[in-house]
Parts: C-alpha cells; structure tokens; sequence
C-alpha cells in the first residue's frame, strides 16, 4: 500500500466563520461536495465531534452510479482543523488557516490503491475548487 500522502489547497476569499459552517454543515455540503457538474450530493449527515461519524452520498445526476462516503472524525479543533478516518484506514487531515487574502484550506489524505494519485488529487482538488466557489458565493 502506498503511504505517501496527497496534499491540495485553495485560499476562500471568505470569513472564517462562513469557511467553516459552509465546510461543516449538511445543508451547504450537499451544494459543493462533488467533483463535476454531472454529479452531485443529494444527501448529507455530519455529527462534527471527536468520535462523530459523517456521511456524504455522491451519485451521478442520471443515476448511473454513486456512493456514501463516510468516515469517523478524530480530531475537531474549531476553525482550525478537522480529521477523519475513512474505510480502509485512510486518514484525512483539513487546516483552517487565516491569511490576509482569505482562509487558506489545505486537505492532506492518504491514497487508496485503485486510482492514481493524479486522478486522487484531481478529484479532490475539483471538490475543493467547488467549495471556494460555493463559499465565495453564498
């Protein structure tokens, strides 16, 4: 198994409090939490506490194909940062950094081992350029 882990940021020209209710809050969630325009995330669930288990379902808008993602958080720090672990062990780290120009989200997770770490990254960089936009515009 592949340890090395993928990094990806974008800077919200935001507050931090909006940053963080947009990134933790299920009615925001399921308006940024896909990867491309034909998919989306109809449904989302978030107990965001040490030891509080999330769920996010992504599908394609025909129906095609989907899938839960879910994990368990294992660190919360407000504003600052979540962790979490998903199935197989793989962990997820996300800071909250203010800067001048906005909140600075960097995400750093571990790789599964079906999917490139190119198309790892661009997936979740593509989610996270989603967010930005969702986030800048609400």
């Amino acid at each position: 198994m592949n340890k090395q882990t993928i990094t990806i940021d974008t800077i919200v020209q935001a507050p931090i409090e909006k940053v963080w209710q947009c990134w933790s809050e299920p009615e925001h969630i399921t308006k940024w939490c896909h990867a491309s325009d034909d998919w989306e995330a109809p449904h989302a669930e978030s107990d965001l506490r040490v030891g509080g288990r999330f769920m996010t379902r992504m599908q394609a808008k025909d129906g095609s194909e989907g899938f839960d993602f879910n994990g368990r958080y294992t660190d919360v720090r407000d504003q600052e940062l979540v962790a979490y672990d998903i199935e197989g062990g793989r962990h997820v780290v996300i800071t909250f950094t203010e800067m001048p120009e906005g909140v600075k989200v960097t995400e750093t997770f571990d790789p599964e081992d079906i999917n490139s770490a190119d198309l790892q990254r661009s997936g979740w960089q593509a989610i996270l350029d989603n967010f930005k936009t969702y986030t800048e515009s609400v």
